[in-house]
């Protein structure tokens, strides 16, 4: 099995990325948040991977945390949760997002993460309810771009206005963020923000 990969990024596309670790290219699944983590082409990274095998594939996922490797084995054990969807949740929730909706049972925001209905929130809730409070929480991005208040909330508020669903416009944000650091004005963030969602 493997549990980490360190290699060069040669491709990030919507829903994975390409990492070639000595030679070899390594096709893995990630959450929109651990994709905005990852460094353009051609940076150094290092993913936590938690490998599945079927008849038919093995497929790897990749983590940009800890916290957000054990979120994802925590929600595929949930019946209704594979692999696609435990990833659209964690692009859609924070570790942090995740731990309070589920203890206070607020379906509504489990439902914003896609393939989650009104029956697998209420699910989710009943069974994890019991588990969420030994879960980890935040980091769900690296320090180094985590989302600050301020600047980022405000071009966050702007993308989302302009019809840009809230978990592309997150990633987008947190990416542009990483490139102009943590000080760039609102108005460069909102541009790198539509570059990247343009792309």
């Amino acid at each position: 099995m493997i549990g980490r990969l360190r290699g060069v990024v040669d491709a990030i596309e919507d829903q994975r990325c390409l990492i070639d670790v000595g030679g070899v290219g390594y096709l893995v699944f990630c959450s929109t948040r651990t994709l905005a983590a990852l460094p353009n082409p051609p940076g150094i990274a290092t993913l936590l991977i938690e490998t599945q095998v079927r008849e038919d594939a093995i497929s790897l996922y990749g983590f940009a945390t800890a916290a957000e490797r054990d979120w994802f084995r925590l929600l595929t054990t949930v019946q209704g949760v594979g692999a696609k969807v435990a990833l659209g949740m964690l692009s859609a929730l924070s570790p942090d997002q995740l731990i309070a909706a589920i203890a206070t049972g607020d379906r509504a925001a489990l439902t914003r993460a896609p393939g989650v209905g009104p029956k697998l929130a209420v699910r989710l809730v009943s069974e994890l309810r019991e588990r969420v409070g030994a879960m980890p929480s935040g980091g769900a991005l690296p320090a180094t771009v985590a989302p600050a208040a301020g600047a980022f909330a405000d071009a966050l508020s702007a993308l989302t206005n302009l019809g840009y669903r809230r978990p592309e416009a997150e990633a987008a944000l947190a990416r542009a963020l990483a490139e102009h650091g943590e000080a760039a004005a609102l108005d460069v963030l909102i541009r790198a923000g539509l570059k990247g969602l343009s792309r």
